[in-house]
């Protein structure tokens, strides 16, 4: 029906304006061409000037009705600490715009109405003003010099990278077609290296499994910072050019395929903080869902958000993604609660090149699982100790690699623990000949004893046996508890 109204209203004016065309015709035929073109001039000019006065008093109150919604206004002040110094700057601008941008449309059309075309009127000539050129050079140069000069402070203060000795957190960000790879240092706070060439399906970014700073990085579906802690974002692309943009925090940079940006700068107000400012007002009291007048407040379902500010296909807007500024301590918890990517989809398998070695903070929560176990068969009547990581060559008495870490755990504790005596105990499955499994868990009891002797555990304290397949722990009826009936183990029989 609307729609219906606005067509029928055009066309009613357009009517109208046809019809004032054919009475102006008239008249002029009546009164004379050169006078009817001084009338239509005349009416020209007031026409303009009013229609200025309209378009100043129309542009300062839109400006007025919707200040709550611009950033910078009423309740949308900039969340991060650097944000209030990008707010003053684009208000200074706005200001000395603004001034220039009424003073030139009042003398726009103040000079449509007052030299309209009159009979006999002569146009002035002025082929050249020395005064008037120095003064509308000097002013803008003036006005422009004020601008960058504080446009720069602003830039250097905001853009300086992080100096040496200051605390902070650095997160990578990187765009693709349509989303955001997100990416955290794990325990050890520093992001490993990456190499473009090594993307595949299983290592969507690119990371060098090579770099022990790999190891504990984890991947996040939400971004997650803590209130009050420098970040420094490490910017990137996988494809096309897409742009970090965190409205709500002033923070705005290109993602540029093979040249990493990054931009620095410290959240000060949490979600929670910034939605009490929303509540305030009565913009952000009406439903969230227009269609649906049940639904929560607007201030209510507000969050952050991380956008993409350059269109980068068709699928763009799907670039958005949720922010949540939290204290501190809850971050940690979350943190501590995500997992490796390395180690929870890379590790042992074929895109591993780490297989025969542990990364450090592999080797000391093996130690931990090692010493509580040992100190249980010690002080318990459990005596029997499985090594949860000394593995062999399929078919073989062979060692694997990694096998040694676990093994230097027992070296180092019988070297501890003096009086202490153990027997090797070799396992199988139940796939093969009775006599060959036999003959194999001997062979691989007597490798583990001879990797100890070689580390300088005296071999009186040691002795080995093979039990084949005849202790199973579990039945042998699928491949997961045959896996587990493979084991070696040891027992405490002196200490």
């Amino acid at each position: 029906m609307t729609a219906l109204l606005v067509f029928l209203s055009l066309i009613l004016i357009a009517v109208i304006a046809i019809q004032i065309g054919k009475v102006t015709e008239l008249a002029a035929k009546i009164r004379g061409e050169e006078e009817m073109q001084e009338i239509i001039n005349g009416r020209q000019g007031i026409y303009m000037f009013v229609f200025m006065i309209a378009f100043l008093v129309l542009t300062a109150y839109t400006g007025a009705l919707y200040k709550n919604y611009y950033l910078g206004y009423g309740p949308m002040t900039a969340a991060s600490a650097h944000g209030g110094k990008i707010d003053a700057m684009f208000n200074v601008t706005l200001i000395i715009c603004g001034i220039v941008f009424v003073i030139t449309q009042i003398l726009l059309f103040y000079y449509a109405w007052k030299y309209s075309g009159r009979r006999n009127a002569k146009a002035r000539f002025i082929s050249h003003d020395n005064k008037l050129e120095i003064i509308w050079t000097m002013i803008p140069a003036i006005v422009m010099a004020f601008l960058v000069v504080r446009g720069l402070d602003a830039w250097n203060e905001i853009m300086a990278d992080i100096q040496p000795g200051e605390d902070y957190m650095e997160i990578e960000a990187t765009g693709f077609q349509f989303g955001w790879a997100l990416r955290y240092p794990g325990p050890d706070g520093k992001l490993g290296t990456k190499n473009f060439r090594l993307i595949s399906g299983a290592n969507p970014l690119g990371q060098d499994w090579t770099d022990e700073k790999n190891v504990d990085d984890f991947h996040a579906d939400e971004l997650v910072l803590p209130k009050g802690k420098k970040i420094r974002v490490r910017i990137t692309s996988k494809d096309v050019l897409h742009n970090f943009y965190l409205p709500h925090f002033r923070v705005k940079m290109d993602a540029i395929p093979g040249i990493p940006t990054y931009f620095v700068f410290e959240p000060q107000k949490t979600n929670e903080e910034f939605r009490e400012q929303l509540r305030n007002y009565p913009e952000y009291q009406v439903p969230s869902d227009p269609k649906d007048p049940n639904s929560k407040p607007k201030w209510e379902a507000f969050d952050y958000e991380l956008a993409c500010a350059e269109l980068c296909g068709n699928s763009h807007f799907a670039m958005r993604k949720t922010v949540r500024i939290v204290e501190p301590d809850a971050y940690e918890m979350w943190a501590a609660q995500q997992k490796s990517y390395y180690l929870s989809n890379i590790r042992f398998k074929d895109e591993d090149p780490n297989k025969e070695k542990l990364f450090s903070s592999e080797i000391e929560t093996r130690k931990e699982e090692f010493i509580e176990a040992l100190d249980t068969a010690l002080t318990t009547a459990k005596k029997t100790v499985q090594f949860s990581y000394v593995t062999f060559a399929t078919g073989s008495e062979k060692l694997t690699g990694v096998s040694r870490y676990e093994l230097d755990n027992l070296v180092e504790a019988m070297k501890e623990k003096k009086g202490l005596k153990i027997q090797l105990a070799g396992h199988t499955d139940d796939i093969g000949e009775d006599a060959q499994n036999l003959a194999l868990s001997q062979k691989r009891a007597d490798a583990v004893m001879k990797y100890l002797v070689s580390k300088g555990v005296d071999a009186s304290r040691l002795s080995a046996k093979g039990f084949g397949e005849s202790q199973p722990v579990a039945a042998n009826d699928s491949d997961d508890n045959r896996a587990q009936n493979r084991r070696t183990e040891f027992r405490v029989v002196g200490q």
